[in-house]
């Protein structure tokens, strides 16, 4: 396994939902990386027990935060605690590309 990656390399996309590429998990954290193409939403959900961060990398969305909802673009950070709903659409005509990190990791 490598410790090095390009996050260009695991980018894409799906018609129908948006595109996940998962780059590294173990029981501590699981990192990935999400792509929403122009009008996609990762709908409003929580993790019990899980800390998630968003960190922009491409492109600009609408998040949601429990009762908050900004606007978001590269190079920012978006943090949702444990048991906070959260979601995203994107709301540009450009893919939005999402480096994501959950801790604990999904299933550990």
């Amino acid at each position: 396994m490598s410790h090095f990656a390009d996050y260009r390399a695991h980018t894409g996309s799906h018609p129908e939902k948006f595109f996940k590429s998962t780059l590294f998990q173990n029981q501590h954290l699981l990192l990935g990386l999400n792509c929403l193409e122009p009008g996609q939403t990762q709908s409003v959900h929580a993790h019990a027990g899980q800390d998630k961060f968003y960190f922009v990398v491409e492109g600009e969305g609408e998040f949601s935060v429990g009762a908050e909802k900004q606007t978001a673009g590269a190079g920012l950070v978006v943090w949702a605690p444990a048991g906070v709903d959260h979601g995203v659409t994107n709301t540009s005509d450009k893919r939005l590309v999402l480096l994501v990190g959950i801790a604990p990791a999904p299933g550990k």
